[in-house]
């Protein structure tokens, strides 16, 4: 192929392997970082394929690189394309005219060209309006973790909480069609949605997408669409959104995009529609998924925003976009700088730019605070531009970066460069920020992140009485339009409307306004809402001393008086405390004292919420001493997800604590989120000989890390790994559970042999595997198989002598259980409803003790599981007991309704009943009767999970009814 210097293809490999060596990676190493399939990162190495640019991006974040040199070698690589290859990937599917464009060519080419660009803090700060990345150089795949159930529902107990799975932004959405996607402010929420939307239109979805490929994207912002009244129909989702082609929107265009499955819905800000009008956007958003079932939707929302499996009974998968680490940062600062250089306007300042980015990548590694502060990538870029503007030195609070990012936006760099009056318009920093304050604290009372600009022109005509020497300037409309040209804070979307670049700095201004109207009723009346939380914290950040201390203990007195409201008064209070200069001591103790009130955290859900809060959570969570067993593992699931050194130090206190005997499989959860050597070497090792300690690996540093935890006992990967490098670190006389959730790259069996001790094995994922017979006459004492490939065959299943417990959370090629061939003394059967399989049959085996059924049987099976003799725990999800017979011989029920519970017929189905759980997540009710099972007089516990109320308590002993969550209590 000739120099490899001279082909830009292969100079393009070499450089990758080059970096790859520099790293110390392998190949599983770099998939893991890269989210990227093994055959197209080997692809990529080897230069035998021109690699996407999407997967470029990826292999330089994970390798520490500057995306661009290695995107300027593909643009060199690239054949010129072909005439067929410059239309859109729908032209190319319709081509309908080669002479006129049709409307959909038109439509992906305007997607294109809106979303092709993201506007960077700071960027270029002569001018604003070139402070813009390419999305293609600038988008970065950040993190996603999603809550996996691991074990299928119904084998679970009542206390066991999911593992976190975290994953590259493009793997996570593999697989997904409905996703809500949950992020803080400035996480990059916006612009993972504006990447989907031109990846969709160019036709250059990656490799994990193609599933999404040949989708028609719709970009829908709640934050205009709300402004311009009721929530638009497909027919006017172009016309919502100000799109110039809505006039030419052929008829019915939409309606038969959306009905055959093509359409890509990027819904976008639920945390931007006032709370009394979220449940008709869910209305809108259930009624667009019952009509076009096939389209496949992305919506986004601020954690806090709703609640955790708000959009389940739709099957969402819930994602969580994750502050960047320590590699991501680097990524992001090195491409902020190169995109700099490029606005530069002399070779002295690209020099400088140079060392700036140098000096700046390693403060913000040494400097725990700054690196605190730089996981977003709004943070990161507002720290890189104020880096650069000031030379180097930087503000180390939240509150004095956001006052230094002002003064350098509104006024030092127009009087540093010399730029004296553009458009005819001077403003100081005080008038500039007195208007944007003005505008600002309209859109906040009016719970709007976007106005007409007439509104705006408006608020700043009644504001120039009394600013005379602007008046003196010139008109609304000119300082308006100063504003949007200059402050780099305002931004103008469409021709009439007008918002800020981000909401945190509309938060920001508007919460200085309000202080400085004493609008404190206003601020605490408000405090509920999730759209006045940063609002609030901004606002004890404005105040003096004696004001701060008044709205904590106003938010407090509220937070008192108002049971509905009272965790989420009380904790905001306590995360605005890190943002006070000063506070009197009284208050501090107040706020405090019922901060502790409401620790520790007693499920995910509350540790998400605490998390959410920030790093100073973490002076409130209490060590392991005298935690009852719901808290340990919401405490460090609280602490990893908050993340950085000082939540590494306290859990590493914690576990130092943590009585011998208490269970320790929490702290593996937090092992994703740190340093895989340190955190296995520091808190896992010490740990090691508990019985109950099963590990979780998600990625190759941790898969790496096992060989530090030896013997391993028990182990959950969550990622596909080869046969090879699962038995790696494995002991073969101490591994007795092994399960694999990602058994992709597994083709045979044959390496459960050389674990001697295994009896507890689950099969997951495992695409390439055709049967079991690898597996014949291993002493196997409980069997999961899950979601494997069509044609599979289950005749080794008669080969397992010693089964006892058989998991099959598979399509079966039965259609009834009379063909399975399981030995016939099974005393533990659990079926998903994807089976495919009716439950006749299930008779055989006599010996059965405990059933889990995920389908509704008919009445004929219920004869049929009422007739086994041994049964005494039954599992029912998706269940109907209008026909179910009675089973006198269940002591234990586990139900997991999708709709009414059905608790009224209970005690006569299940008269011997002594323990019962009920998990209401997706039941929808607000009240859980659980009165009728007063009358069964064995029943010795409850559990009732998930409800937002229960009534009929007063009907039972104290202590037999348990909550999940735990309530609060004054007293608790």
């Amino acid at each position: 192929m000739g120099d490899a210097h001279q082909d830009p293809l292969v100079e393009l490999a070499r450089r990758l392997r080059t970096l790859k060596a520099q790293r110390g990676l392998q190949m599983g190493g770099l998939q893991q970082r890269t989210g990227l399939g093994r055959t197209t990162v080997s692809q990529a190495l080897n230069g035998h394929v021109l690699p996407s640019e999407a997967t470029l991006v990826a292999l330089a974040r994970a390798l520490g690189a500057d995306a661009e040199p290695l995107l300027a070698l593909r643009r060199a690589a690239a054949p010129p394309p072909q005439a067929h290859e410059l239309l859109p990937q729908a032209a190319r599917r319709s081509r309908r005219s080669a002479v006129q464009p049709s409307f959909e060519e038109r439509y992906l080419d305007y997607v294109a060209q809106r979303y092709r660009r993201l506007t960077v803090v700071g960027l270029d700060l002569s001018r604003p309006e070139r402070g813009h990345w390419p999305l293609d150089a600038a988008y970065l795949s950040l993190e996603l973790a999603e809550r996996a159930a691991g074990r299928p529902a119904g084998g679970e107990d009542p206390d066991e909480r999911p593992s976190i799975v975290v994953k590259r932004a493009e793997s996570a959405l593999a697989g997904c069609r409905r996703v809500l996607l949950r992020g803080l402010a400035g996480c990059g929420k916006t612009t993972l949605l504006q990447w989907l939307a031109v990846a969709a239109a160019r036709g250059r979805l990656p490799e994990e997408l193609t599933h999404w490929r040949g989708r028609i994207p719709f970009v829908l912002p709640l934050r205009t669409l709300v402004r311009r009244g009721p929530l638009p129909e497909p027919h006017d989702f172009l016309s919502a959104v100000g799109s110039p082609l809505a006039a030419s929107q052929p008829a019915g265009w939409a309606d038969e995009v959306l009905a055959g499955g093509e359409a890509l819905i990027l819904v976008d800000g639920i945390d931007e529609v006032p709370q009394e009008h979220r449940g008709a956007t869910r209305d809108w958003l259930e009624q667009l998924m019952a009509a076009y079932g096939d389209a496949h939707f992305v919506v986004t929302t601020r954690p806090s925003a709703v609640p955790e499996g708000w959009l389940a009974a739709s099957r969402f998968t819930e994602l969580s976009v994750r502050p960047m680490g320590a590699p991501d940062i680097a990524v992001f600062v090195g491409r902020w700088h190169t995109a700099a250089r490029r606005t530069a306007a002399a070779d002295a300042e690209r020099s400088q730019l140079y060392d700036l980015e140098a000096d700046l990548q390693m403060t913000v590694r040494e400097q725990r605070d700054l690196a605190q502060l730089s996981r977003t990538p709004l943070m990161c870029a507002l720290i890189c531009a104020l880096h650069r503007d000031r030379r180097g030195h930087l503000p180390h609070s939240r509150t004095e970066l956001y006052e230094a990012a002002l003064s350098m936006l509104l006024v030092r760099r127009d009087l540093e460069r010399s730029i004296d009056v553009p458009e005819g318009i001077r403003l100081t920093e005080q008038q500039s920020v007195k208007l944007l304050q003005r505008l600002a604290y309209w859109l906040i009372r009016n719970r709007q992140t976007e106005m007409d600009r007439a509104t705006a022109q408006a608020l700043v005509d009644d504001a120039l009485p009394a600013m005379q020497t602007v008046a003196e300037q010139g008109s609304a409309d000119q300082v308006l339009t100063h504003l949007v040209g200059r402050s780099g804070l305002l931004r103008q979307p469409t021709m009439d409307t007008i918002d800020f670049v981000h909401r945190t700095f509309q938060d920001y201004l508007g919460a200085k306004a309000a202080i400085e109207a004493h609008d404190f009723p206003l601020l605490v009346n408000n405090a509920h809402d999730d759209q006045w939380e940063d609002v609030v914290r901004m606002a004890v950040a404005h105040a003096r001393p004696a004001e701060s201390a008044d709205l904590l203990r106003r938010l407090v007195r509220r937070g008192d008086a108002e049971d509905g409201h009272r965790s989420r008064l009380h904790l905001l209070a306590a995360a605005s405390l890190q943002y006070a200069t000063e506070i009197e001591p009284d208050a501090r103790h107040l706020v405090e004292q019922r901060a502790q009130v409401l620790m520790p955290p007693r499920s995910s859900e509350e540790a998400v919420e605490l998390a959410a809060l920030g790093p100073g959570v973490l002076d409130l969570l209490p060590g392991p001493e005298h935690l009852e067993g719901d808290e340990v593992g919401p405490v460090v699931t609280t602490a990893a997800a908050i993340g950085g050194d000082h939540a590494y130090a306290f859990l590493r206190r914690f576990a130092q604590l943590m009585p011998a005997d208490a269970p320790t499989g929490d702290l593996v959860e937090g092992w994703s989120h740190f340093d895989a050597d340190e955190y296995a070497r520091d808190i896992l090792l010490p740990r090691m000989d508990h019985a109950d300690l099963t590990l979780t690996v998600h990625t190759e540093e941790q898969r790496h890390a096992l060989r530090l935890l030896k013997p391993v006992t028990g182990i959950i990967y969550q990622e596909a790994f080869t046969a090879g490098e699962i038995t790696e670190h494995l002991s073969a006389e101490h591994t007795r559970t092994l399960q694999i959730y990602e058994g992709r790259r597994l083709d045979g069996l044959r390496f459960t042999r050389e674990l001697s001790a295994l009896r507890e094995l689950t099969l997951a994922g495992c695409t390439e595997l055709r049967h079991l017979e690898e597996l014949a006459g291993l002493p196997l004492s409980a069997l999961s198989l899950v979601s494997l490939p069509d044609g599979f065959s289950f005749d080794a299943l008669g080969s397992l002598p010693g089964l006892d417990g058989l998991s099959l959370y598979t399509s079966l090629p039965w259609e009834s259980l009379t063909e399975l061939p399981a030995p016939k003394s099974l005393t533990s059967l659990s079926l998903s409803g994807r089976t495919g399989t009716r439950l006749t049959g299930v008779s055989q085996w006599q010996q059965l003790q405990v059933l889990v059924i995920n389908a509704a049987p008919d009445e004929g099976e219920w004869q049929e599981t009422a007739a086994l003799p041994h049964l005494t725990e039954l599992y029912l999800s998706e269940y109907d007991l209008d026909r179910a017979v009675p089973l006198p011989s269940v002591t234990y029920l586990r139900l997991v309704p999708s709709s009414h519970p059905q608790l009224d017929l209970v005690p006569d189905l299940f008269p011997h009943l002594e323990r019962l759980f009920i998990n209401c997540r997706d039941t929808q009710e607000d009240i859980t009767d659980i009165t009728p099972l007063s009358r069964i007089e064995g029943l010795e516990t409850i559990t009732v999970s998930y409800a937002r109320a229960v009534t009929g308590l007063e009907h039972f002993p104290p202590d037999t009814v348990d909550r999940y969550p735990r309530p609060r209590t004054t007293d608790s």
